[in-house]
């Protein structure tokens, strides 16, 4: 990580203060209860996108009024830092419904049909052809490697799903099929139309992401959103954040899209009524389960790697778009999400979040205080605890997804400073941290790796190489200089400030 000094190989869980509570049982196993069977073996994933980070944190926030305005933003934590605008050649390419192809869709305000409306009236062909013309114009390298994600919301692949305002693409659809045969009743024209929407969706958007494999294949590909879990209702007492049988068939039935991405991009935004709530874990974790569970389904049919899984989040909260998430509200969403084995989370803002001088400052300042220094926490400790536990070729996954064990590192052992624009990680594991650590995460390796999680007397040894080789003290002196250098920066530009005041 160009942006983070490590001193030490460290060790990552939760004894944060917004962590530390846990539902999970007590680790010390009764004489009487059996112990449990051991968890199946995770599938193999894609490597990372940077090389020994096994988790990242994307920024994909617009930046223009903040320019104007001279606010700077640190983005130092981040993996890949791009706008959601129209500018070429970003590590993140973001394919809104007018950037790629020619997209089927209705406008429900003004109920203009573009492009057909629905995709079985869609020019398939000619989508295609501008694609690839849309493609070479965002992405122009053939060679670098990045994030291209296809942001289509209008309609639902799957016909069972568009209700609501997304309805019109049935009623037009059957409407279509009955004025070519009025010989059929309206249920046979139904299921016909249903079937013809399906494939015709399908066809769209595995299309899309066939192109988009075939002339950027460095970039991984996928459509926000998808998977989606739909478990809403966190108002109710019972609530449990779990995905519903019926979902998860439907999402089984979408198999041909798992097996078309490259990547997966669900969404975990908060709605304010999670702020500060538990609750929010359980939205989140069951939903970046449910994109991993679906990307494992590929590797069932000869897929040799599960696709990588990428938690879209704000800082902000959906429906109150001037209010941060707080340190918890952070947790659950980025630290659920890496916690639970997602290869990473991107971090998106409408232009309309950041439009004047306030809200600039504001987040400005709120990435000084407070997400950076998480971002910073979660993605070394999880790049730490792939090297310890998992001998850097797999990224930790608890044991039980349900728990509530995080990537955190152990504030007793570790500080984090910010020093001339870098972020320094002081500290280093004892023993027993390392043996917390393999008693609540095991590993997923990445494709053609082995990764079986260290021992305790293997994690002993690792630990003592890791001494011996004078990493801590090496990186101690290296600390210790840029600290005493940003010390006699500021000294000296104290000093300019007297004299300027003589």
């Amino acid at each position: 990580m160009k942006d983070v000094v490590i001193v030490c190989l460290q060790l990552c869980f939760d004894f944060s203060p917004s962590a530390t509570t846990s539902t999970s049982p007590p680790e010390a196993a009764s004489p009487r209860r059996p112990r449990p069977l051991p968890p199946r073996p995770l599938p193999h994933t894609t490597s990372p996108l940077f090389e020994h980070q096994p988790f990242i944190v994307t920024w994909n926030i617009p930046d223009l009024v903040c320019k104007r305005y001279n606010i700077s933003l640190d983005t130092s934590p981040f993996k890949g830092v791009a706008t959601p605008a129209k500018v070429p050649g970003q590590f993140l390419s973001l394919f809104y419904t007018d950037r790629l192809g020619l997209y089927p869709h209705v406008d429900l305000t003004s109920r203009t049909h573009f492009n057909g409306g629905i995709p079985q009236r869609g020019n398939l062909k000619a989508s295609m052809n501008k694609a690839r013309a849309d493609i070479n114009y965002y992405i122009p390298s053939k060679t670098t490697r990045g994030l291209a994600v296809i942001d289509w919301e209008e309609w639902r692949p799957l016909w069972d799903r568009n209700w609501g305002t997304k309805r019109v693409y049935q009623t037009l659809s059957v409407a279509r099929v009955m004025r070519t045969n009025r010989s059929l009743t309206v249920q046979q024209a139904k299921e016909k139309a249903k079937q013809q929407f399906q494939e015709a969706a399908r066809s769209y958007m595995s299309g899309m992401l066939a192109v988009g494999r075939a002339m950027r294949p460095n970039y991984l590909w996928g459509f926000y959103l998808f998977p989606n879990c739909y478990n809403y209702g966190w108002e109710r007492t019972d609530y449990t954040g779990r995905c519903s049988k019926e979902v998860r068939r439907q999402n089984d039935l979408l198999l041909w899209l798992w097996e078309s991405s490259t990547a997966l991009f669900p969404s975990v935004y908060l709605q304010v009524s999670l702020a500060d709530n538990p609750r929010a874990a359980l939205m989140v974790r069951n939903r970046v389960q449910e994109a991993l569970r679906v990307s494992a389904l590929s590797t069932q049919s000869g897929a040799a790697a599960a696709a990588p899984v990428f938690a879209y989040t704000r800082p902000v909260f959906v429906d109150q778009n001037r209010r941060f998430l707080s340190q918890g509200d952070l947790v659950s969403t980025i630290g659920e999400s890496a916690a639970v084995g997602a290869s990473g989370a991107v971090l998106w803002g409408a232009s309309a979040d950041y439009d004047d001088q306030t809200s600039c400052e504001a987040l400005s300042s709120y990435l000084s205080s407070t997400l950076n220094p998480y971002i910073t926490n979660v993605t070394v400790a999880a790049q730490l605890c792939s090297n310890f536990l998992c001998r850097g070729n797999g990224r930790c996954v608890r044991k039980n997804y349900n728990s509530n064990h995080y990537l955190h590192l152990n504030p007793g052992n570790f500080r984090i400073l910010h020093v001339q624009k870098r972020h320094l990680v002081l500290g280093r594991p004892t023993l027993t941290d390392l043996k917390t650590l393999s008693r609540r995460f095991t590993c997923q390796c990445y494709k053609g790796l082995s990764c079986s999680p260290r021992t305790n007397r293997e994690l002993a040894k690792a630990l003592m190489f890791s001494v011996k080789q004078g990493l801590y003290h090496k990186a101690n002196t290296l600390n210790k200089a840029m600290l005493d250098h940003a010390l006699q920066d500021s000294i000296t530009k104290d000093k300019v400030k007297k004299n300027l005041k003589v």
